[in-house]
C-alpha cells in the first residue's frame, strides 16, 4: 500500500530540474544567435560587396584622371590651367621624411597600427565632435579615403560608407601600408586644380616634392582639411596658422622635437611668382579655343605655348587697372587691351575690368562702334586713289542721302590738308572723302586689311558706325607699322602632348603685302600727326609713333589703336549695356592708358623711325 502510495507521489510531483540544465540552453541560444547574426552579416556584406569594384588592379585605377590643359606665355610662365593638375608620381623613399610624417600627423597618425577602420579614431573623433558641439574631426583612415577617392563617389549614403569600410579592409589585405600610403600621397587633392604631393608642392611653392621643407610640408598636410580655406596664395595667414597646427601635431606623434618644430617654423615658404595674374585668363580662354582648330586631342595632357609676353601682359594689366578706376568717375566700366607684335603675334590682353566678375572677353568676343577710329580705311582707299597727305580739301558742312556729319564742337576750318583732317579727326573731310573715294571701296580695304565683321556702305560708315572688335582693328594697323604685310593675329606657336611631343608648330602665315609701301607711308605721315599734335597727343611717347583716337555716339565707345615700328597696341573703354559715358573720348583714358603701357613696354628697345616717315611732320 505505503509503495504504491510512493508511486502515486512521484507521478504528481513537479519534474527535477537537472543542475547545469540553464547554462547548456543559454549558450545553445546564444549560438543559435551568433549563426544567424553571421548570417545576417554574411548578406548585408554579400549585398553590399556585390557591385564593388575590382581592387586587383589598384594602379591602373590610381592612373586614370582627367587630362589637364597647361596655357604657358612665351616663356613658360603660366597663364592658366584647365582640368586637374599632376606632378610627377614619387615613390614614398624618394620623399623626405617630414613630408609623408605631415601628412600622417592630421590625417592618419595611427596608420600603421589600423587594418584599414581605426576604432580608436573614431571613437577620438566622436567624442572630440560631441565636446565641440559640432563636426570637427573625422574617422575616416587613409585606406578609407584612398578607397573612396579611386573607387566610390562621394554621395553620403549608407550604401557608400559600407563599401568604403570593406574597400579598405580589402586594401589592407592586398597592398602594404607603404604602397597604399604612397598612392594616397600621389592622388589626394590639395586644391588649385593640384593632384597629388609632387603638383602640389610645383604649384604653391615651385619645386619638386622631393625638395620641400618641413614647413613647406607642413602647409601642404594642412591644405588636406579645406583645401580652398587653407589656400596659401588666397588666404596665407590662414595657412601659415594651419602649418603650425601641422607642426605641434608632428611633435605630438614623435616625429619632431619641439626644438625642429620651431625651427621649422621660422622657415616660412616661398610661393612660387611664375603664375599670371587671373586677367590672363581672358587671353589663355582665346587661345584655349584656337588650339581647338589646330589639333585633333585625344584627351591625354597638353602644353600650349602662346605668344604672350610675361611683362608686357604686367604692364597690360597695371595701365587698364588704373585707368580704368580713374575712369570710373566719368562713368566708365570696362575696358580691354591687346597689343600685338608686327606680324600679329598677341604680346598682352586684357579681356575686361575683372575676369573673375565676368569672362565675357571685350577684346575679342565685343562687336563695338569704332567711330573714327575706322578712318584709316577712308584714308588708305583715299591715297591709294592718288591722294597725297598735303593735299588740301574742305571742311564744310555736307549732307550726303539726307545725313549730316557732325564735328565736334559744331566748328569748321574751311580750307585743310588731309593731314589735318585726319589729325583733328574731322568728320565732314572724312565723310566727303568716302563719297569721292567711293564707300563700297572703303569697305574692301576694310576687308583686305583683316576686318571680318559685317560692314555696310551707307554714308555713315565713313564715321565708323559698324561694329568690330579690338582685336581686328588692332591687326589692321599693324599692317601699317610693318609696312604693308597682311595681319592675321595669332597667339600659338606650339602645342605638346604631356610627354612633350610637339603636336602642332606655326610656321609661315599672313595673305603677304597687301598695302603698297608708298601707300603705307602717306598713312603713317597723318597717324604721325595725329598722335604728335593732333586729337591723340596724349599717347605722344618719345619715340616715333602713330595712331587713331576714336569716339562713338554719345561716348558710348572710345579707342585709341596705335603703333611703333616693334609694337602696336589698340585699347577700348565703355560700358557692357551700352549706356553713354561722361565726356569719355578716344583722346583721353583710351590715349592715356596706350601710352601708360607703351611706354615701360618699350624701355630698352631702340627707337626706329616708322616705314616711309622720317620725322614727324608739321600742318
Amino acid at each position: 500500500m505505503a509503495s504504491r502510495k510512493r508511486t502515486a507521489d512521484r507521478k504528481h510531483a513537479p519534474p527535477v530540474r537537472k543542475q547545469g540544465s540553464w547554462l547548456a540552453r543559454a549558450i545553445s541560444y546564444g549560438l543559435a544567435m551568433t549563426v544567424w547574426a553571421a548570417v545576417v552579416l554574411a548578406g548585408v556584406v554579400a549585398w553590399y560587396a556585390y557591385d564593388l569594384p575590382d581592387i586587383d588592379h589598384l594602379e591602373a585605377a590610381a592612373g586614370k584622371r582627367a587630362p589637364t590643359v597647361t596655357i604657358q606665355a612665351a616663356d613658360g610662365t603660366v597663364l592658366a590651367h584647365y582640368g586637374e593638375l599632376y606632378g610627377v608620381a614619387v615613390q614614398l623613399y624618394e620623399l623626405p621624411p617630414h613630408l609623408p610624417h605631415a601628412v600622417l600627423a592630421v590625417e592618419d597618425r595611427r596608420f600603421y597600427e589600423h587594418t584599414g577602420v581605426d576604432p580608436i579614431g573614431i571613437a577620438r573623433a566622436v567624442w572630440t565632435n560631441l565636446w565641440a558641439g559640432t563636426v570637427r574631426s573625422g574617422g575616416s583612415t587613409i585606406s578609407q579615403q584612398l578607397a573612396k577617392n579611386l573607387f566610390l563617389s562621394s554621395d553620403r549614403t549608407i550604401r557608400r560608407k559600407v563599401q568604403e569600410l570593406l574597400l579598405a579592409f580589402w586594401l589592407e589585405q592586398r597592398f602594404g601600408k607603404d604602397q597604399i600610403l604612397t598612392i594616397y600621397l600621389n592622388r589626394v587633392y590639395f586644391g588649385q586644380g593640384a593632384y597629388g604631393v609632387d603638383a602640389a608642392a610645383r604649384r604653391y611653392f615651385n619645386k619638386p616634392a622631393t625638395q620641400v621643407t618641413a614647413y613647406e610640408a607642413a602647409m601642404l598636410a594642412g591644405l588636406l582639411k579645406a583645401p580652398s580655406r587653407y589656400n596659401p596664395v588666397s588666404n596665407p595667414n590662414l595657412a601659415e596658422g594651419r602649418a603650425a597646427q601641422v607642426l605641434q601635431s608632428m611633435v605630438e606623434a614623435g616625429w619632431l622635437t619641439g626644438a625642429q618644430a620651431t625651427a621649422a617654423r621660422s622657415d616660412r615658404a616661398v610661393l612660387r611668382s611664375d603664375r599670371m595674374g587671373g586677367q590672363s585668363r581672358y587671353f589663355a580662354d582665346w587661345a584655349l579655343d584656337r588650339a581647338r582648330d589646330y589639333i585633333s586631342h585625344d584627351g591625354g595632357d597638353l602644353i600650349i605655348r602662346t605668344t604672350i609676353d610675361a611683362r608686357l601682359q604686367r604692364l597690360a594689366e597695371a595701365a587698364v587697372r588704373s585707368n580704368l578706376a580713374a575712369a570710373a568717375k566719368r562713368k566708365a566700366g570696362q575696358a580691354a587691351i591687346v597689343a600685338m607684335r608686327p606680324d600679329g603675334a598677341i604680346a598682352a590682353m586684357v579681356g575686361g575690368a575683372s575676369y573673375g566678375n565676368s569672362q565675357f572677353n571685350r577684346a575679342t568676343q565685343a562687336l563695338r562702334q569704332p567711330g573714327s577710329a575706322f578712318k584709316l580705311f577712308v584714308y588708305l582707299t583715299a591715297f591709294e586713289s592718288g591722294f597725297r597727305p598735303g593735299d588740301e580739301v574742305e571742311d564744310a558742312p555736307v549732307t550726303i542721302d539726307g545725313w549730316t556729319p557732325r564735328n565736334a564742337g559744331g566748328k569748321y576750318r574751311g580750307t585743310v590738308s588731309i593731314r589735318e583732317a585726319v589729325a583733328r579727326s574731322i568728320n565732314s573731310v572724312a565723310a566727303s572723302t568716302a563719297e569721292r573715294v567711293g564707300r563700297e571701296n572703303v569697305t574692301a580695304t576694310a576687308r583686305r586689311l583683316g576686318i571680318t565683321s559685317e560692314i555696310g556702305t551707307d554714308p555713315a560708315l565713313a564715321l565708323g558706325t559698324y561694329e568690330v572688335t579690338l582685336l581686328e582693328l588692332t591687326a589692321a594697323y599693324a599692317v601699317m607699322a610693318n609696312g604693308g604685310i597682311g595681319v592675321w593675329p595669332y597667339g600659338i606657336t606650339e602645342v605638346m602632348d604631356g610627354e612633350g611631343r610637339v603636336l602642332f608648330r606655326r610656321s609661315g602665315g599672313g595673305p603677304g603685302r597687301v598695302v603698297a609701301a608708298e601707300n603705307v607711308a602717306a598713312i603713317n605721315d597723318v597717324l604721325t600727326a595725329t598722335i604728335t599734335w593732333g586729337t591723340g597727343k596724349a599717347a605722344k611717347l618719345d619715340r616715333p609713333a602713330a595712331g587713331k583716337t576714336g569716339t562713338s555716339q554719345d561716348s558710348r565707345d572710345a579707342w585709341f589703336i596705335g603703333y611703333t615700328s616693334d609694337l602696336i597696341a589698340g585699347v577700348w573703354f565703355g560700358n557692357d549695356d551700352n549706356s553713354p559715358m561722361d565726356r569719355v573720348g578716344g583722346g583721353s583714358y583710351p590715349a592715356l592708358t596706350w601710352r601708360a603701357f607703351m611706354q615701360p613696354a618699350l624701355e630698352g628697345v631702340a627707337p626706329k623711325p616708322l616705314p616711309g616717315v622720317a620725322v614727324p611732320l608739321s600742318y
